[in-house]
């Protein structure tokens, strides 16, 4: 047999509706994906703008983190049971209304509603992509398609900072930072007529999913985090009254009870099936994920308050210092399924030490210099290894980790996975901010860079042992994926 006709055996065709459909997906996907990152070089203007507190600027990012997580599960069980075309055109709707909702906010209330709704919308969306590339695209053509969206995924990471920066330079600070949500409208609008047309409709699996939902449990996990979040946000801010520690303390006690509730209906449908925990490498693993997610999520946070509230430099300096992390986030992503292959487990092993060691090297150019001395190419050896080794980890990290359970169980897995993956990320820059912010003394105006680059060293600091953490955690992963085991989906950031 030729080298051509192998190849013509292993792939089989696929219709070109199939392809027009993963260009619909992938412009959802770029949405979701690029205002991870794009609103992060508009925070300190939005602080500015809309008089906003330290608090705001974290629930900007960690509300739209923890209500697209709290979505994932309920989303993609709805689209199994109805099909996931409407759950998508649905999700991607309210996701355009709430950017141009973002854009149009008057005051930090507004903006906050405005970023969970979008959230909320992205995580009812973004499960259908996954589904769709899982029901659409066969064996071979399927890993083809992941690796597409996996490029798409650190292509909007990398545009975000730059795009950000351009858009608030070109249109200036106060209209600047509202044009950086509308960027999402076009793509939406075009995106919905696509989607009503070329994605197709009704139910395409076999598997049955098992009746009812289990709305109490995500009320208890929802409620759970949210009074977790919401002292760790504002504790800072408000000097850790008692009100704080006794929310933290009743968040803990509905974690607990949600826990309980899963155990109690595990032989209906629970929102997370708690056999899965009985397999300790995946528990081990669904820390990891939370813990690497809380890790490298946070550094732009700090990282761009730092460059222009602190620093004074522009949105667009700001997004210029971001841009090794995002090559070097493609460049490893690029090869990390290969790398998979051939070296196993090593391949997360490698990547989590190239994130610590470069958040460690950040931590010390930050803590050992001088704010006036301070260039974007101190940072950029450190990020680059940092983005490299992130780009290697998030790719394969999911079918690492589904691997420590039964292949029956690898749709619960993935959907686990991902959901701890936002908690992390909201987590992360709840934690973060408190630290940047707490660690903030400014004495006079003159004080201010260097105050800010005590308190940005002091945030990485904890970043880096995070990621160190998250290194560790590595090790309880499988040394090899089983052929066909894990088939779970790359994550999202």
């Amino acid at each position: 047999m030729t080298e051509a006709t192998a190849a013509q055996w292993t792939a089989p065709k696929v219709p070109r509706s199939a392809w027009n459909a993963l260009i619909v997906l992938m412009a959802g996907m770029f949405m979701a994906l690029l205002d991870t990152t794009i609103v992060n070089v508009a925070l300190p203007t939005i602080r500015e703008d809309l008089s906003a507190s330290e608090a705001t600027l974290s629930w900007i990012i960690s509300g739209y983190a923890l209500a697209f997580g709290i979505a994932l599960i309920p989303a993609g069980r709805v689209g199994d049971r109805i099909g996931h075309k409407w759950v998508f055109f649905t999700g991607l709707a309210l996701f355009t209304l709430a950017s141009l909702l973002c854009g149009l906010s008057q005051t930090s209330f507004e903006l906050i509603a405005a970023r969970v709704l979008q959230g909320l919308a992205g995580g009812m969306f973004v499960p259908g992509v996954t589904a769709f590339i899982q029901l659409l695209f066969p064996g071979p053509v399927r890993g083809k398609a992941f690796a597409i969206m996996g490029s798409v995924i650190g292509v909007s990471t990398a545009l975000g900072p730059i795009l950000g920066g351009l858009i608030i330079e070109a249109f200036g600070e106060a209209n600047g930072w509202r044009i950086v949500f509308f960027v999402n409208l076009p793509i939406g609008i075009v995106a919905l007529i696509a989607a009503a047309v070329l994605l197709p409709a009704g139910r395409l699996g076999t598997t049955e999913s098992k009746p009812g939902y289990d709305f109490v449990g995500l009320a208890l996990l929802t409620l759970g985090l949210v009074a977790i979040l919401v002292p760790l946000i504002e504790g800072q801010d408000k000097g850790w009254p008692a009100w704080t520690w006794i929310t933290l303390a009743v968040g803990a006690l509905l974690i607990v009870a949600f826990g309980a509730w899963e155990v109690r209906i595990q032989d209906a449908n629970p929102m997370v099936p708690p056999h899965l925990f009985s397999h300790p490498q995946f528990t081990g693993g669904t820390i990891l994920a939370m813990v690497y997610f809380a890790a490298f999520t946070s550094i732009f946070f700090t990282i761009s308050l730092l460059w222009q509230a602190g620093l004074g430099h522009t949105a667009l300096q700001s997004g210029v210092v971001g841009v090794p992390f995002a090559v070097g986030s493609i460049i490893g992503a690029s090869q990390s399924n290969r790398l998979a292959q051939r070296l196993g487990r090593r391949v997360l092993v490698l990547g989590t030490l190239l994130v610590a060691v470069g958040l460690a090297w950040v931590w010390l150019v930050l803590r050992g210099g001088a704010a006036a001395d301070l260039t974007n190419w101190d940072l950029l050896v450190p990020l680059l290894l940092a983005g490299i080794g992130s780009g290697m980890f998030i790719a394969p990290n999911v079918q690492f980790i589904v691997a420590t359970v039964d292949r029956s169980e690898a749709g619960a897995a993935s959907g686990v996975i991902s959901v701890m993956q936002r908690v992390g990320s909201a987590i992360g820059i709840a934690v973060i901010g408190s630290v940047l912010f707490g660690q903030l003394h400014v004495t006079s105006p003159q004080s201010l860079p260097q105050a800010f680059t005590d308190a940005a060293a002091a945030a990485m600091f904890v970043s880096t042992v995070l990621a160190v953490v998250a290194f560790a955690l590595v090790f309880v992963l499988p040394k090899e994926v089983p052929s066909g085991h894990g088939a779970a989906p790359p994550p999202t950031e």
